[in-house]
């Protein structure tokens, strides 16, 4: 039945709508996320957290007393979170005006339960400051903000700015003489006041979030030829958990670390590739021909109550080339769960198996509750499938999804001539994977369509030295492999968490690569590489909001409180010779709400 004066029913609106019954006046960083409020209505033994009130059902008074005493604990638990600019040991949930990872949440949601700018007022969103940084930089950064400041990373910058006015508060420089990789850096760790980060030149580092001191420096022990770290690493219950990327170099191959984030010491390391019988008996490689691969540029994500840690693990190397590493390559191009406190490896899945593409698993696994109580990991990669996996169940595979056009995927590539192949070795999706609203039961993906033509590299063609690339495919100009870039697009996709049904999908004009943000406000933001920034209806998928930002566009999109309004801020201006398009300049802009 509906309520009088509601256009939804009373469930759904309770549902979909955690403040719905608080009143308008109410201060919006005191209001409570779905997340949190789930999270307080299980504790409190209320085994219906989806809806209060069954579908149908009439809010009788008992039911409606029960409901706000409810309400009014976890008004007053927010206020208690909200108070702290560093929960500690990290625990979920996060201060509803915070973003502390790369993923908001340790869970890798991405979901913000603010909805100040929302459907009804998006439309009124402008640019309210631009922080510019002092270098153009392929800005693939995934900005934390903690108490009203903004933390974000290139390869060898970290800074600090105010999250309203856009005024610097501290920046740092790290020069590097050898560096490793492509130039991109993923953004920070935090945890307690510290912020951790990588290098490229297989580093870890501490930096006091209050002026960016370093508090520690370690080398990691593999740190070498072709070893970078990338990735924006996560901390949790006095750890940092990190890993290096170099699986397209030669020899290279991925290790997880936990660290103590007081010293930086290594606890333990997890090896993709360990020097056991039966993992080294799946890569059968010529003499001569070193197992490489299974490396990490993204980031991680945790499920909590199991302590467990979920990471990506990419390609094989040579990409292209499978005869020069015949068999299974385990454990790359698989999702890993792997225990925080020992290291030991709980679960895998490798998702992409005999990979001669360059189709890494490799974005961030999103941890997932459904509304039907299922436990779920969605992961979305380079192959242009959502794979969605049960952690419930040995991390099975529950259904996937393409996400992007599949073409050739497996016609064998050829030595004599070029084979064309979707997605290309671009992906399908990148950096920024999966993300989850939970009132709507929803998981958004955004990705690449775009395609890509390879030839294989000679059967006798020599292994390049010790960290140099190795991609096996003959030797050619970088852009000659793509389709021409004007017909790149992109794809953004809604899917029933549940079932995996396609909810809606949207073609944009350039491929996507930004992050995908989902809002209390049934907003769902995300950016093309031509710098078009977009809010859609995350219900139905229709554009309410878009702006041009001038630069190709593949970064972060969080989120936040700052003096008690809600903003939204995006990193803008990507300069990398693999992604088309003009950069004059690498950018903040933060954007807010115009009155009306």
């Amino acid at each position: 039945m509906l309520v009088s004066g509601q256009s939804e029913p009373f469930s759904e609106r309770v549902r979909t709508s955690p403040n719905a019954l608080v009143p308008n006046w109410f201060p919006q960083q005191m209001r409570c996320g779905p997340m949190l409020v789930e999270r307080l209505l299980l504790a409190m033994g209320d085994s219906d957290v989806h809806g209060l009130v069954a579908a149908g059902d009439k809010p009788n008074g008992p039911a409606l007393e029960r409901h706000m005493m409810k309400r009014i604990a976890c008004l007053l638990m927010s206020v208690m979170l909200g108070a702290s600019p560093g929960i500690k040991g990290q625990s979920d949930p996060v201060a509803a005006g915070d973003w502390i990872t790369f993923n908001r949440t340790l869970d890798g949601s991405r979901f913000s339960p603010l909805s100040e700018i929302n459907r009804e007022n998006v439309g009124r969103l402008r640019p309210l400051c631009t922080y510019t940084l002092p270098e153009v930089v392929a800005l693939e950064t995934g900005p934390l903000v903690i108490d009203g400041t903004m933390y974000f990373t290139s390869d060898t910058g970290s800074y600090a700015i105010d999250a309203d006015t856009c005024a610097e508060r501290w920046r740092r420089v790290r020069e590097i003489a050898k560096p490793n990789g492509y130039g991109a850096h993923r953004g920070f760790g935090y945890l307690d006041g510290t912020l951790f980060r990588g290098t490229s030149d297989g580093h870890v580092i501490a930096l006091d979030a209050k002026d960016g001191r370093t508090k520690w420096d370690v080398t990691l022990d593999i740190a070498g030829p072709g070893v970078a770290m990338p990735m924006a690493p996560i901390a949790y219950d006095h750890k940092v958990f990190i890993g290096n990327a170099g699986g397209d170099q030669v020899g290279v191959t991925g290790h997880v670390y936990g660290l103590d984030a007081e010293t930086g010491r290594t606890l333990w390391r997890f090896d993709v590739v360990p020097d056991t019988n039966a993992v080294r008996a799946t890569w059968r490689n010529p003499q001569g021909k070193p197992p490489s691969g299974g490396g990490f540029w993204t980031s991680f994500t945790l499920d909590t109550s199991r302590r467990q840690l979920y990471v990506p693990a990419g390609n094989p190397a040579p990409d292209f080339d499978l005869a020069m590493r015949p068999g299974k390559n385990l454990y790359a191009n698989s999702v890993l769960a792997i225990d925080i406190d020992t290291g030991h490896l709980v679960a895998y899945n490798q998702i992409v198996q005999n990979d001669f593409h360059d189709w890494d698993v490799d974005s961030p696994p999103a941890l997932v509750t459904t509304h039907n109580g299922r436990r779920l990991v969605a992961s979305a990669n380079k192959d242009g499938l959502l794979t969605v996996l049960d952690r419930d169940h040995q991390l099975k595979i529950v259904y996937q999804q393409p996400t992007t056009t599949r073409l050739n995927v497996t016609t064998p590539l050829s030595r004599e001539h070029g084979v064309r192949f979707c997605p290309g070795i671009a992906g399908g999706t990148e950096w920024n994977g999966a993300s989850y609203d939970p009132g709507l039961n929803t998981i958004f993906i955004g990705a690449l369509d775009w395609c890509s033509t390879v030839r294989v590299q000679a059967a006798d063609a020599r292994v390049p030295r010790q960290g140099a690339l190795w991609l096996g495919g003959a030797e050619m100009p970088l852009e000659k492999m793509f389709d021409a870039a004007e017909d790149g697009r992109g794809r953004v996709t809604a899917f029933d968490a549940d079932s995996g049904e396609v909810r809606w999908k949207f073609q944009t004009p350039r491929p996507i690569n930004a992050a995908v943000t989902p809002t209390a406000g049934g907003l769902l933001f995300t950016a093309d590489l031509g710098g078009r920034f977009y809010a859609f209806d995350a219900r139905s998928g229709h554009v309410l909001w878009q702006h041009e930002l001038g630069q190709v566009t593949g970064g972060g999109i969080v989120t936040y409180l700052a003096s008690g309004r809600q903003r939204v801020a995006i990193a803008s201006g990507m300069k990398s010779p693999f992604w088309p398009g003009a950069v004059d300049a690498s950018r903040i802009v933060i954007f807010g709400v115009e009155a009306p």
